[in-house]
């Protein structure tokens, strides 16, 4: 029999940010519980890495606020590398609404609190990457600041400062069953290896948290969508020391990796479920859109064996599920980043050290993102979603 201050179920990124943020608030009783062999096997080891602040809604930009600048001297306070690149960025805009959407965004990137994002004319783009099909580009937004981040390095830098500031990792610890005990409002979580009583029930399990939600009689509206990512060999006719870039006609994406590329796009097509195989059906369907952006990809090669499936975590408005349960004091959600949970976990583990310790934060307005907001219709729109 174990006793834990908080009990967090879920190892990836999202579990070892909010460990490392309330042992550095000085909470040293923290286990962390990992069904897998070892850390990273879900969404994270899978995630394409970018982090940025070009949103579109308050909330998600207070979140990369937080979570950039904390990546950028991740290893300063960690004293583990997170390879953050600041390259940042580029969305590109094809008609005049992608253009009025850049420009809002920006305003109000700005007012919060961004200094260094700017909106680019159709002829900087051109000319800074004449491989780009530029003759549809009216324009576009930069931030240099946004960039991508190594998601396994992140999550085990986080992890290890835990552990080794008193936090406890168990691996292939499946949580089998959570019992909430009605006199103290305590829990009993049952897993694989061993049974472990606690105040504080945390709710990190990515892509499966409404099977662990459901073990307390909640029904988590998070569901797993499969996102392909395709990795080209070693390319040399578009520059590396490119941003992201976003082609907004169709949301084709791509970003130097190695000495290739890492090509996404998000398929309409794609149902929900919990499919981690590849598609090889979509090498073509994001080759055929990468050959017409970048002219030069249409020689650039592709090997099957190396693409790969992870998932996003969905919730109805693309917005995490952030803080405690009002139906069971106690059991607290960190669910729902819907593709953005690699970059936002810096800011997650700070808002759920910030309420499992103190009961508020000042990060965000923290009733945003609460359970609560979807019985009470408060769903937020956030419409830039890669």
């Amino acid at each position: 029999m174990h006793t834990a201050d908080v009990v967090l179920i879920g190892g990836g990124i999202v579990g070892s940010s909010i460990a490392y943020h309330l042992v550095a608030a000085g909470c040293r009783s923290v286990l962390v519980l990992e069904r897998e062999t070892a850390q990273g096997k879900g969404s994270t080891g899978k995630s394409m890495g970018g982090v940025r602040a070009q949103f579109s809604t308050p909330v998600n930009i207070q979140m990369s606020l937080y979570s950039i600048p904390f990546y950028a001297s991740f290893e300063e306070r960690l004293g583990y590398p997170c390879d953050y690149r600041p390259q940042g960025y580029l969305f590109c805009a094809t008609n005049e609404n992608h253009m009025a959407y850049l420009r809002a965004n920006y305003e109000k990137q700005v007012a919060m609190g961004l200094r260094n994002v700017r909106l680019v004319a159709g002829d900087e783009i051109r000319g800074q990457f004449p491989q780009l099909r530029g003759n549809d580009i009216v324009g576009g937004s930069f931030c240099p600041t946004d960039g991508f981040v190594d998601p396994y390095s992140a999550m085990i830098g986080f992890i290890t400062w835990a552990s080794d500031h008193g936090a406890t990792l168990w691996k292939n610890a499946d949580v089998t069953g959570i019992k909430r005990n009605v006199d103290d409002g305590s829990f009993e979580v049952a897993t694989t290896r061993d049974t472990v009583f606690t105040g504080t029930v945390v709710n990190c399990a990515g892509a499966w948290a409404a099977s662990i939600a459901r073990m307390v009689g909640i029904d988590l509206p998070v569901e797993p969508l499969r996102r392909m990512l395709v990795p080209t060999e070693p390319f040399d006719e578009f520059p590396h020391t490119a941003p992201m870039i976003v082609d907004m006609s169709n949301g084709f994406h791509f970003r130097p990796e190695g000495r290739g590329f890492l090509l996404a796009w998000n398929d309409p097509e794609e149902t929900p479920g919990y499919k981690t195989d590849f598609d090889a059906a979509f090498i073509e369907k994001i080759l055929t859109r990468a050959a017409d952006r970048v002219p030069v990809f249409e020689n650039v090669a592709v090997n099957p064996q190396r693409a790969w499936a992870g998932l996003y975590e969905m919730t109805p408005d693309h917005h995490p599920i952030l803080g405690e349960s009002p139906q069971v004091p106690g059991f607290f959600f960190a669910n729902g980043f819907s593709g953005h949970g690699v970059m936002h976990s810096p800011a997650t583990g700070k808002i759920l050290s910030d309420l499992i310790l103190t009961k508020k934060t000042d990060l965000i307005e923290a009733s945003l993102l609460n359970f609560q907001r979807f019985a009470e219709g408060r769903t937020i729109h956030e419409t830039a979603v890669l």
